[in-house]
């Protein structure tokens, strides 16, 4: 499709029983800097459910070719982009709108936080893995409406380090001041109640939430720049087995539909 006079491409994914008369659930997945739709498609496993997958190409070109929110950026408005598919994919799909959601992977993941703070109305909740997240270009939204968040992040992240530091020149926000940031915004308690999975994963939960808030983080002891529980090359690093972030996400996603 064409958007501010730019030719965008992505990659749709229809699942088995699409009658075209149910609305079905979307999941828009967002790709990484520098990797592609089929990479995430064959190391996600997201086909796998009953939703509608949509894998959305970053415009631009090497290297500034990354999504709205990051220094590598292409400079396109990405988020009309989302805005313009979502029209695209409603005219021509069945779909649950109460039951549209965003996930991504890097700087995916940074772009899945922007589209938090910018389409809280349309999106019914957000999965960040390994978000790459630059407070200079994606700042904090305490503003906005509470959003249901889930987040994976590995302390060994060899592209995104866990407790922040420098990428393309930019800095990087640590994955604890950022959830602290999504606690605020929605209202949450200030500390979560952990819960050990295993020996490498730990499940930080927050209580307390306002309205549609919710906020999940899986702290992964050693883990790379990895989507868990890919059975396929996702990134470099470790890539723990113990959980699966697809099977987490898609039961997080069930769980908050739009009022």
């Amino acid at each position: 499709m064409s958007v501010a006079g730019v030719t965008r491409t992505e990659q749709l994914h229809v699942p088995n029983g699409y009658d075209g008369s149910t609305p079905t659930p979307v999941i828009l997945a967002f790709v990484g800097h520098g990797t592609s739709t089929q990479k995430l498609e064959g190391s996600s496993g997201l086909d796998d459910g009953d939703a509608i997958v949509l894998y959305p190409q970053p415009a631009g070109s090497a290297p500034q070719n990354g999504w709205e929110g990051a220094p590598y950026a292409s400079g396109q408005d990405d988020v009309a982009f989302v805005g313009a598919l979502l029209d695209d994919l409603e005219a021509h799909l069945c779909v649950d709108t109460a039951r549209v959601f965003a996930a991504g992977i890097s700087n995916g993941g940074g772009f899945v936080s922007l589209l938090s703070c910018r389409l809280p109305a349309r999106i019914a909740a957000f999965a960040v893995v390994s978000g790459a997240i630059y407070p200079a270009d994606d700042p904090a939204c305490a503003s906005v409406p509470a959003v249901p968040v889930v987040e994976f992040h590995g302390t060994a992240d060899p592209v995104i380090p866990y407790d922040g530091g420098t990428s393309h020149a930019a800095a990087l926000e640590p994955v604890t001041q950022w959830l602290d940031e999504q606690a605020q915004r929605s209202g949450c308690a200030s500390s979560p109640t952990r819960t050990a999975i295993g020996s490498d994963v730990t499940e930080q939960q927050w209580c307390g939430c306002q309205g549609r808030g919710a906020l999940t983080h899986y702290r992964i002891e050693g883990g790379g720049h990895t989507w868990p529980g890919a059975t396929a090359t996702s990134g470099p690093g470790a890539t723990t087995q113990t959980i699966s972030a697809t099977r987490i996400i898609e039961d997080f996603f069930a769980a908050h539909p739009l009022s």
